[in-house]
């Protein structure tokens, strides 16, 4: 009972300070200021100025419309390509300026500026005072002590100077996304928090809560300053509440001594026997709150935190000892209204709310670190973020300066955001390069100090004889390949024939720690032009209207948004593998895509099914995105994407199952389908345990009763559950003979123009290996044509399903598996010079160059017939069912009534598009760099 009572007398004592005394004066507003761009201000005393123009802060030179306006014109340029583009910009210092009157009843207290972001160095003057050295960090708050500057009651200028220039080497090219255009933007000014607080001589200076849920507690560490210059007596009260709840844990009060200066107080804290864990299935959060009186001196702190363990076991990452797997996307600071970072909650709830809604349960946030607000949001969602030192840099270690403002930038981030449950994991930084001894002296010194998160030496690195394997200190490894191959589809998806029994554990074999899967995907999908209208803010889409004038003045406007759809259900066949091989991999414990949402820089990298405001492209739903990416996804291995009606359709169901629990005597259904009629199904019940499951279920059915090409569905779902999937193959007959009835099939122009002047059908397909065109592809453009000039730069077919030429090959109007055999066995036609006629089957073009791009093409030349076909309809027929038939499906076609084509005008330029000169094979795109 004592105890209760002194629980409940010192709750009411923590909860009777109000929020005066907190004492914080709001400095948002009206101030003025002024450009430097000659960097005459500090020579000519601007400090001691008061400026003509107006600007409310917090805000930025771009909000205001301040600096340099935008002169650029559409064109498809590289610089016009690169980037969204400012409506006006700014490089340099800039002064900004006001009054503030300080409250009578701050005398003594001890006043600290908080400037919560600036991007990059920040000066202090009041009344023409200057305060100590300048602040520089890109990732957390600038802070100020003003006390022996103020008077209380006494009104004061205060100005500061803001360089956005750049002050420490901390990048290749500018494209570290805490200091870059490519996302954000260079800008000048200040947003987020802008105050002053007040506080008394001794206070509490930080709180830092380790949670330890083996033994239910939390372990405190509390900087206490004491400003009086001799040692002090205090009281230390300390309660825990649940948010949700409003329960309170049993409060604690110590008596303790507070040296003078700074001193670190470390206190166990009992979170009592009904400890509440959190995690992303139940993100339980408390406050805790920290108060100290010293005599007349009272102070007050409160922080949010969780208790979590987030760790490893062995190649497993685990949350709360349950293996967890990491659902990921990046968060390359990209909002394209302000160019920089929400500053509020609002604002990330979008982020967070669409990433889960679309099965995600974690963000890597790359080369930067995110303010306070997104934290918040991620702790109350459940999310496991990744964050990282604002560096991406192929010099680590070369300047010595710049290192020790990458350790000043750690502990700041420690101070400021390392509370946070859902700051799980920590990376030096993005693909760095150089001395990495330099980095895993760091990183132990960031373990020493702080052991609530993971960590890791770089995001990747192409470091030689690194980045193939882990390094020695590190908790988790990041790579796209070890030493034993790829782990990621980019690499195998072109080059080998579609198959569907494959992962990576061949690659992770003898991986000590848990691996995870660097930026999978990066596949890049046409512009969506009618986004161009959604950019009301800082930046103009300049690089979305050279594309659209492009479009018009070639007369192919009316395809965008069909070039769109083609290349982004590719990208969504593509994602869906690279997500389902990860997961039916043992020994990997999460993937990182590379993008679930638009990069709107470095080229235009849109390789999103959201496009930069993470709204969706229309490309795949939500909930269809679920399938394939949840807390347990049902994955079916299966030999390859097409079959014929002779052979047996032979498969086995794993269960990634990374859920609250197992799941048992769960039923599971599954079923074969041809559109809305089901030709087999089955059933079966079994214990799917936590982790990955493997063969829960075989399906071994006869295609003998498929006597047509046809496209069927195979569905798996668990009854009574949200969870599904589902896979399409192709079944193409055994017994099919190739009649050409009355088409004449040539490998020769000449011959063909001669069939043509007789009056014939003529089907033209010549050698692939030897005409002039475009690498034929599977996959579409990697990241960006701009950024990667030198790739085959095609991005996938786009046809009408219902063209009779394809009345037997089942398709539809985008590249699909079955496709894989005649894009790889290709080269694609340029079709810009021809003038008449008709694509059957078209290739989207990148959107650097937007040409004319088919593979089957169709006109009447003379009193003949023409069909042009440009993949592979001649080698080995017997043993390539799809191209075999594709080969009957034309053929069929053009012996039919309704091959009636348009007449080609100027069928003497087919010489110079089939013309002996074909390019030489592209490079593969891997690196930025």
């Amino acid at each position: 009972m004592k105890s209760i009572i002194t629980s409940v007398l010192l709750l009411l004592f923590l909860c009777s300070w109000d929020s005066e005394d907190r004492r914080i004066m709001n400095i948002a507003g009206d101030w003025t200021v002024q450009l430097d761009s000659t960097d005459i201000g500090l020579q000519n005393g601007w400090q001691n100025k008061r400026f003509l123009q107006l600007m409310k802060l917090p805000g930025t030179t771009d909000d205001a419309g301040i600096g340099v306006p935008n002169k650029l014109k559409p064109s498809l340029e590289k610089l016009q390509m690169s980037h969204l583009t400012r409506k006006n910009s700014y490089l340099g210092a800039a002064w900004y300026t006001r009054e503030i009157t300080i409250p009578k009843d701050w005398k003594g207290k001890k006043l600290i500026l908080k400037l919560e972001r600036v991007i990059w160095k920040t000066n202090v003057w009041i009344d023409g005072k200057e305060l100590e050295t300048g602040q520089n960090s890109l990732i957390a708050p600038h802070y100020y002590d003003l006390s022996g500057y103020l008077t209380a009651g006494k009104t004061h200028r205060i100005t500061i100077r803001v360089d956005n220039r750049k002050q420490f080497d901390i990048s290749v090219d500018n494209m570290a996304h805490a200091y870059t255009n490519e996302t954000q933007i260079i800008w000048n000014g200040i947003i987020g928090k802008m105050e002053i607080e007040a506080f008394d001589a001794v206070r509490i200076a930080n709180l830092q809560v380790k949670p330890d849920i083996k033994a239910g507690k939390a372990k405190l560490t509390l900087v206490l300053n004491n400003n009086t210059k001799k040692l002090d007596k205090g009281v230390l009260g300390i309660t825990a509440v649940h948010k949700k709840s409003k329960v309170a844990v049993d409060a604690l009060q110590k008596d303790i001594q507070i040296k003078a200066g700074q001193s670190v107080l470390e206190v166990d804290y009992d979170m009592g026997k009904d400890v509440k864990l959190w995690s992303e299935f139940s993100p339980e959060l408390y406050e805790l709150k920290a108060e100290l009186k010293a005599g007349k001196n009272k102070s007050e702190t409160a922080v949010d935190f969780g208790m979590r363990s987030f760790s490893k076991n062995g190649s497993v990452l685990t949350i709360n000892d349950q293996p967890v797997f990491l659902r990921g996307t990046l968060e390359c600071d990209i909002f394209p209204l302000t160019g920089h970072t929400p500053m509020d909650k609002e604002g990330w709830r979008k982020v967070f709310g669409t990433a889960k809604n679309w099965g995600l349960n974690h963000l890597r946030f790359h080369s930067w670190c995110p303010p306070e607000a997104a934290f918040e949001v991620a702790d109350e969602m459940g999310f496991y973020l990744q964050v990282e030192l604002p560096v991406w840099t192929l010099k680590i270690g070369e300047d010595q300066k710049t290192t020790d403002f990458l350790y000043a930038e750690a502990q700041r981030m420690i101070d400021e955001y390392g509370n946070h449950p859902s700051f799980c994991m920590w990376s030096m930084g993005n693909e760095l390069q150089g001395d990495i001894t330099v980095l895993t002296k760091l990183m132990n010194s960031l373990k020493e100090k702080d052991s609530r998160h993971l960590y890791t030496t770089t995001s990747f690195t192409f470091e030689k004889e690194h980045g193939v394997w882990p390094e020695p200190e590190d908790d988790f490894f990041i790579t796209q390949w070890t030493k034993k191959g790829w782990v990621r589809g980019q690499g195998v998806f072109n080059s080998e024939s579609p198959t569907f029994n494959k992962d990576y554990v061949t690659s992770v074999e003898g991986m000590t720690v848990p691996l995870i899967t660097h930026e999978i995907g990066q596949y890049a999908v046409y512009p969506k032009i009618d986004e161009i209208a959604k950019y009301t803010g800082v930046l103009d889409p300049i690089n979305f209207k050279s594309v659209k004038e492009d479009l018009e003045r070639k007369g192919l406007i009316s395809k965008a948004s069909d070039y769109t759809k083609a290349s982004g259900k590719l990208a969504v066949i593509l994602y869906k593998e690279e997500i389902e091989r990860a997961l039916k991999t043992a020994g990997i414990s999460g993937f990182q895509l590379l993008d679930l949402h638009d990069f709107p820089g470095q080229g235009t990298a849109l390789v999103g099914l959201l496009d930069a405001f993470w709204d969706s492209k229309g490309l795949i739903s939500a909930e269809e995105f679920r399938e394939f990416s949840a807390p347990l996804v049902p994955l079916l291995r299966f030999a390859k994407a097409t079959y014929l009606n002779n052979e047996l359709f032979d498969a086995s169901l794993d269960v990634s199952n990374y859920g609250e629990s197992s799941l048992k005597d769960q039923q599971i259904e599954w079923s074969i389908n041809d559109g809305n009629a089901v030709l087999a199904s089955g059933s079966t019940k079994a214990t799917i345990a936590p982790g990955y499951n493997h063969k829960v279920l075989n399906i071994n059915e006869s295609l003998q009763k498929i006597i047509k090409a046809t496209k069927l569905t195979i569905k798996v779902n668990l009854k009574g559950t949200h969870y599904k999937n589902q896979w399409n193959v192709w079944i193409y007959p055994q017994k099919q003979t190739i009649d050409y009835g009355k088409v004449v099939y040539t490998r020769s122009l000449d011959e063909a123009y001669k069939l043509l002047n007789a009056g014939k059908k003529v089907l033209l397909n010549p050698d692939w290996k030897k005409i002039k065109g475009i690498e034929g592809k599977f996959v579409p453009v990697f990241w960006s044509p701009v950024h990667f000039p030198k790739q085959a730069g095609t991005m996938g077919v786009l046809c009408d399903p219902s063209h009779r030429a394809l009345a037997d090959f089942p398709t539809d109007m985008h590249t699909d598996w079955q496709w894989w055999d005649l894009n790889v066995n290709s080269t694609t036609l340029i079709m810009d010079a021809i003038v008449g006629g008709n694509p059957i089957v078209e290739m989207v073009d990148n959107f650097a160059n937007n040409r004319k791009l088919a593979s089957l093409y169709e006109g009447s030349v003379k009193s003949g017939k023409l069909i042009v076909a440009s993949f592979d309809l001649n080698t080995d027929l017997e043993k390539r069912p799809v191209a075999k038939q594709m080969l009957i499906s034309i053929l069929k076609y053009m012996n039919s009534a309704a091959f009636n084509p348009e007449e080609i005008k100027n069928p003497e330029v087919l010489k110079t598009i089939l013309a002996d000169q074909k390019e030489k094979g592209k490079e593969a795109a891997i690196s930025i760099y």
